[in-house]
């Protein structure tokens, strides 16, 4: 059979305030058909909406990528999945760095794109500033010295989504997109977790081919006989097309967002396929610490795999010289009683994002002290970690020059105590300090500053160029060329 063109699939991508999310409400709620749009489930990751272009209705499917910058490795992953990219940049703002990692994101993947320029709407909008805010970072827009397409959208009115739209589509054309329908499927997950009542299920993309019920689909390790597939509205089909999002239950494990997939006819090529092309689990372990590093244990439960993905990226930032942040256990869905005795075990703590849980874990860690922590926001995540791992970090002990004389002559000694007269090199020498006796390089002992003196009269400090008198209390003595070094030991994280 021949190659037909199928339709483009678009992952929306930029700074986390930028509309992303405001645009693809829109279209969703304007391109979108009413019962469809009434099907769709808070977590869908990809859906389908239609536009008239030239006359004839287009299907376009988008892919609900994050936003956040601490996505930046699933951004690249929809990036890969993705055959188009939109790239929003506030109207009002212009580019932001994470406009900008979105951008190498997109360029890595080598994936074409259209700019967006959104929430022309509002007050502080500046649609022709922005555009010299994307030429200043690299992003050449049409008719400004390069070929990328460009329009200002409002996500309140609608107003330039329509041609948005047609950009996409334009851009699809150029692009040449086609599919062999007749051939088994392949594509991307791009997204998993554990339904209560399904078990495993994950989100697929379809790249190429077609996937019928009474195969069996492969993701790496994973496996699951597809008996009903489901679209983005959670309706049933027999057969998903080219470009279709579609959601497929009952894996032998969770198959992680960005894994190919392919499809198999029956269960023993299908375990043949996972043979060949699946990776063995990673199992976290604690690795031994070394020169006073510490490992701080993680315990990760989060409500899908992508989310898994997005707080490695944001936890791999944080950085100490004396402790590395280990992710020894995770996982989909509810804190557990298992989970907690993990930590324990481990010394570690327990981190839950969009999750709750159960109440014999919470009974365990009243029992136990072991810390929960709950997120759905992966900034305060992350801080909450970085608080952890300064509370970790053992204590270093640091030594402080406070101030350095030279002796130039050693007087009479009476017990420990020794009177000695000097000349200021530099910083501040005071009655109190502990000071080390320098001998050519070699340290000869500690003693302590008892008396400063100048011109007979007895002072607190020293710390100007001149000749004093002193007087130190200790074990060691001090000889004519010998240097004293006046220091403090400070603890410091």
């Amino acid at each position: 059979m021949e190659r037909t063109t199928r339709p483009p699939i678009v992952a929306v991508m930029g700074h986390i305030d930028h509309g992303k999310s405001s645009l693809l409400d829109y279209i969703r709620k304007t391109n979108v058909t009413a019962d469809e749009a009434g099907g769709i489930t808070q977590h869908v990751s990809a859906y389908e909406a239609a536009h008239e272009y030239e006359g004839e209705t287009r299907r376009i499917t988008f892919l609900d990528t994050p936003g956040h910058e601490a996505f930046r490795a699933l951004r690249a992953r929809g990036a890969q999945a993705a055959d188009i990219a939109i790239l929003v940049i506030a109207a009002e703002e212009g580019v932001k760095p994470q406009t900008l990692e979105a951008f190498e994101a997109i360029t890595e993947a080598g994936t074409p794109f259209v700019v967006a320029f959104t929430k022309i709407d509002k007050a502080g909008a500046d649609v022709e500033k922005a555009k010299v805010s994307a030429l200043e970072h690299g992003i050449y827009l049409e008719g400004l010295g390069g070929s990328i397409s460009y329009t200002g959208v409002s996500s309140k009115s609608g107003e330039g989504v329509p041609e948005l739209l047609d950009l996409v589509l334009l851009t699809a054309d150029l692009a040449e997109l086609s599919a062999d329908a007749s051939q088994l499927a392949t594509g991307y997950v791009l997204e998993s977790s554990q339904d209560p009542k399904r078990g495993m299920s994950a989100t697929l993309i379809v790249k190429d081919g077609s996937l019928a019920t009474g195969t069996f689909a492969v993701a790496g390790n994973a496996i699951a006989p597809v008996r009903f597939i489901e679209d983005f509205t959670g309706g049933r089909i027999d057969t998903a097309t080219p470009s279709q999002p579609i959601r497929i239950s009952g894996w032998s494990e969770l198959p992680p967002a960005g894994t190919p997939f392919c499809v198999a006819k029956n269960k023993k090529d299908a375990e043949k396929l996972a043979a060949e092309t699946g990776k063995a689990p990673i199992r976290a372990q604690v690795e031994a610490t070394e020169n006073g590093v510490v490992v701080l244990p993680l315990i990760v439960k989060t409500d899908v795999t992508g989310s898994v993905l997005a707080i490695k990226h944001e936890l791999a930032k944080i950085t100490h010289e004396r402790v590395v942040v280990r992710i020894i256990q995770e996982g989909i869905g509810a804190v557990s009683e298992n989970d907690m005795k993990t930590a324990q075990a481990a010394g570690g703590t327990v981190i839950a994002f969009n999750v709750g849980t159960d109440s014999a874990a919470r009974d365990f860690a009243e029992r136990t002290g072991i810390e929960i922590g709950t997120f759905s926001i992966i900034y305060e995540l992350k801080e909450h970690v970085e608080r952890l791992v300064a509370a970790r970090a053992p204590r270093v002990t640091v030594e402080e020059i406070l101030g350095e004389a030279k002796v130039l002559k050693a007087f009479n000694t009476s017990g420990n105590k020794q009177v000695l007269g000097g000349r200021w090199i530099s910083g501040i020498l005071s009655v109190g300090d502990t000071v080390k006796i320098d001998r050519r390089g070699i340290h000869v002992g500690n003693a302590k500053l008892i008396n400063l003196q100048v011109a007979r009269a007895d002072v607190s400090e020293i710390k100007m160029e001149g000749e004093f008198g002193m007087q130190i209390e200790g074990r060691y003595e001090a000889a004519g060329g010998d240097t004293l070094i006046a220091f403090k030991m400070t603890e410091t994280k």
